[in-house]
């Protein structure tokens, strides 16, 4: 990848649009700004509309154009942006002509690369934009768009540069004499390294929940033939997404969907129903459902009058009884009992379904957007500062280990990179980022 290069993007969304953002950074481009607005005297992020045409003067569009001098702009080189109207045609009219002009179509991510090796942003904040483009429900948003503006890389940092710290004072120990160094400083690397240890342990317990808030809490339907999960699935849903019939069997395969529930994403699943079965098929669905069921974070168990309830109820399940317009009794005060036909029970569902991810989300969400990459790397920092305290009086072992988890955290944050991080990383973006 060529650094120098200019590149360009459609920044906005594909597709028919009142208006398309096409975004263009390079290392220098107030002349070729100034040849689209046809004038000399640039003013900095001011709003110029006009006629841009190509090189044989042939109208392309009617549109904005803003000058972003580097290196205060995105990329933290020079970046133009150009409103355009939003028709394909037009865009695809305004990108033949940036070629002509010898810049190139940017690969996915490279906006942001940019903005990386230019110091504008570093890793945990690139996650954090990834998170936020992905963003479905305003909690997503929200968490998202904390990691982005740097509240990850704070605590990244802080961690990082209190490792090195105490790397540095535990290789001073053997170096200089004790009236040389500060106080009761081998009990205070030690008592530091312990603290980091629980601090990102912690981070770590919370990864469930990051998770679940960047994913979305699994809430899976379960429960044998023909008590009706699919009927409440279609209920929930509000649209009749998984087949309803009284044969037994139907489901023969998981039916997924997103709900948004108080500003959760929710992934609703419909499972196929739980029985000895010789149908090769239906067994297939029937060992997806087990596999449904140990991922999920919250589960519905659906009975019917007929059915025996198990004594036994798991924190993280909800026991319903189905169909209940067919019986008067209501005698067990730990389900809930439910009718499709009549619309009875499903508020109360809904409510327990409520206080269930409450429960699972309150007070408990981890301060950080922990996602695959940096969980990996979370859990070898905390590999190493176990080691560091186990080592004893070796300082040379705990400054070492100490170390390393200094430089598990700094590639986190991109301070300490691979190539291989750095494309992962940046692959998860559009183009236009």
């Amino acid at each position: 990848m060529n650094n120098n290069d200019t590149i360009f993007a459609l920044s906005s969304g594909h597709g028919k649009s009142g208006v398309a953002v096409i975004r263009i950074s390079g290392d220098d481009l107030s002349n070729i700004f100034a040849n689209f607005i046809k004038k000399t005297d640039i003013k900095n992020r001011y709003s110029y509309f006009v006629n841009l045409c190509d090189d044989t003067n042939e109208l392309i569009d009617q549109c904005l154009v803003v000058y972003f001098p580097g290196p205060n702009s995105f990329t933290g080189e020079d970046v133009i942006e150009l409103h355009t109207h939003g028709a394909p045609a037009v865009i695809n009219k305004v990108f033949e002509y940036l070629s002509t002009l010898g810049m190139r179509m940017a690969t996915p991510g490279e906006f942001s690369r940019r903005a990386f090796y230019n110091n504008k942003m570093d890793l945990a904040d690139v996650d954090g934009l990834a998170a936020l483009l992905d963003a479905q429900t305003d909690m997503q948003r929200k968490h998202a768009l904390k990691s982005m503006l740097g509240h990850d890389s704070n605590i990244y940092n802080a961690w990082r540069n209190k490792m090195v710290e105490i790397s540095a004072y535990a290789a001073a120990i053997l170096d200089y004499s004790p009236d040389d160094l500060p106080m009761n400083i081998a009990e205070t690397v030690y008592e530091n390294a312990r603290q980091l240890f629980v601090q990102i342990s912690d981070a770590l317990h919370g990864y469930r929940m990051a998770r679940a808030i960047r994913g979305g809490i699994n809430v899976v339907l379960v429960g044998e033939t023909n008590v009706g999960k699919s009927s409440m699935f279609n209920y929930l849903v509000g649209s009749n997404r998984a087949i309803v019939s009284d044969i037994a069997g139907t489901t023969r395969d998981v039916v997924s969907t997103t709900l948004d529930i108080d500003g959760y994403m929710i992934n609703l699943s419909d499972t196929a129903g739980i029985r000895e079965t010789v149908d090769v098929i239906e067994s297939i669905g029937i060992e997806r459902t087990k596999s449904e069921i140990e991922n999920a974070d919250i589960v519905i168990r659906v009975f019917t009058p007929e059915n025996v309830v198990r004594a036994d109820i798991k924190d993280n399940e909800i026991i319903v009884i189905n169909k209940s317009d067919m019986t008067d009794v209501r005698d067990n005060k730990n389900v809930i009992y439910t009718s499709i036909k009549t619309g009875e029970g499903m508020d109360i569902l809904m409510d327990k379904l409520r206080e269930k991810i409450r429960l699972m989300m309150d007070g408990r969400e981890s301060e950080l957007s922990i996602n695959s990459r940096t969980k990996g790397l979370l859990e070898s920092a905390c590999v190493e500062l176990e080691s560091a305290i186990g080592a004893g009086e070796n300082y040379d072992i705990f400054a070492e280990h100490t170390r390393r988890a200094a430089d598990a955290i700094g590639k986190i944050l991109g301070v300490i990179t691979a190539d291989e991080v750095l494309d992962m990383t940046f692959g998860q973006l559009c183009l236009g980022k």
